[in-house]
């Protein structure tokens, strides 16, 4: 299924897309030199929305997840990006160990498990999965509906290693978000390669921190290519409760005005006729949290009421994009999946009850191919603006790196090693 696009993508995103082509030796050799500064996270999944007049990150995940989604055709990419990523960290791999969630959600987080071990199977690993979660206390293999499976074992501390019986890995994958926390089965691993490491977990990241690495990485690129970076970054702030119930909201309530004002500057700039909203999403948490939609900072406390506003006393409010694309008259919204740094595939998450101004991450939603019939289609310059799928990844794929880069600098900045050589 080949997406249909109803937007026209005139203005500013064709403006960006030619700009993008036109500089494309120029930005891949940007990125190289910053690679050679900055350790890329192992894996990411990065959600954009299409304004039509703006694209922009909205979330960026270190432990992704919807690896099933990925295509026949988009797993060679998979496989040689995780050869490379493997061959740098620890070139005598012989064994590596996936830890799932603790909590899996049925079918797809094991069907995205199997993906994901017949990736590194393929790349030339022996791999096993195993449960950090205390009540998991026997191997279990379980089905798939299309013929697979999955085995999931108890993983073991034995002594300054984590492992199965009979399986000693060298490298540990985490696919587990650690929204409870480090647990001590992990801690102190001197020996293994842990990835990504504990600080990627929400206990210790935050949203608010995330985008003012990738406000000082889109400034520096918008920079290099000549426009103005707000066209690939969403205005945030962040907001910590006040410390009585009648002044809680007090802090809130002026990132939203601060957000929305700065956000109408840009639309009066831009000669947007839209109306502008925030989202304000809990800064200290995965997306379980929830997040809340406010077009107007009078509507904060009827929010609150609702039980609508994300519970944690620290939130980001974040400027939300209009998402202006379609998959069969339903809202898409691409997400693209990063490994080392190579972009290696993505998807539409598509929900046709969302408008264009909600989030599709939601239950219900379902997953189509981003809009290219083969992963390796290369970008064609030359080709009219708005006219070519290759092109448009090409352009999702710059701007999920730059997130992708965002995430290496708040990783470096969290580094419990270089904290402590600060």
């Amino acid at each position: 299924m080949v997406p249909h696009l109803i937007t026209a993508l005139t203005g500013p995103i064709n403006e960006l897309e030619q700009r993008m082509l036109d500089a494309m030796p120029a930005i891949e050799r940007w990125f190289r030199l910053e690679w050679m500064e900055h350790t890329p996270p192992f894996y990411t999944s990065v959600d954009l929305r299409n304004a039509g007049f703006k694209l922009a990150p909205v979330d960026t995940s270190l432990f992704p997840h919807g690896w099933r989604h990925l295509t026949p055709e988009m797993l060679p990419l998979a496989v040689q990006a995780a050869m490379a990523a493997i061959e740098k960290i620890c070139p005598e791999a012989r064994n590596l160990l996936i830890v799932p969630e603790n909590h899996l959600q049925g079918a797809s987080d094991l069907a995205d498990l199997a993906q994901l071990q017949r990736i590194f199977n393929l790349a030339g690993l022996n791999v096993r999965v195993g449960s950090i979660d205390p009540e998991f206390k026997k191997a279990v293999r379980y089905a798939l509906p299309d013929g697979q499976s999955v085995e999931i074992e108890p993983a073991l501390r034995i002594r300054s290693r984590v492992g199965l019986k009979h399986f000693d890995p060298c490298t540990i994958l985490l696919n587990n978000e650690l929204a409870a926390g480090a647990p001590g089965i992990l801690e102190d691993l001197y020996e293994q390669y842990l990835l990504p490491p504990l600080q990627a977990g929400w206990t210790v990241r935050r949203r608010s921190r995330h985008y003012q690495c990738y406000e000082e990485v889109g400034k520096r690129f918008g920079k290099m290519l000549g426009i103005d970076h707000w066209l690939l970054h969403p205005i945030g702030h962040s907001a910590e409760a006040g410390k009585t119930k009648a002044k809680r909201l007090e802090p809130l309530r002026a990132a939203v005005e601060l957000t929305l004002s700065k956000v109408r500057r840009k639309y009066k700039e831009y000669g947007i006729g839209e109306k502008p909203f925030v989202v304000i999403k809990a800064d200290d948490a995965g997306d379980e949290a929830g997040v809340a939609l406010l077009r107007d900072v009078k509507d904060l406390d009827a929010l609150q009421d609702s039980g609508a506003l994300p519970k944690s006393g620290h939130w980001l409010v974040q400027e939300g994009v209009l998402t202006q694309e379609r998959v069969h008259d339903a809202v898409a919204e691409p997400v693209v999946y990063t490994m080392d740094r190579y972009v290696v595939g993505g998807v539409y998450r598509i929900h046709a009850d969302a408008t264009n101004g909600e989030g599709v991450h939601a239950h219900g939603a379902s997953y189509v191919p981003l809009a290219f019939e083969h992963s390796t289609h290369l970008p064609q310059p030359g080709v009219r603006p708005g006219a070519s799928a290759p092109n448009r990844f090409y352009m999702y794929g710059v701007v999920a790196r730059l997130a992708m880069l965002a995430a290496s600098y708040e990783l470096e900045a969290t580094d419990p090693q270089m904290l402590e050589l600060a």
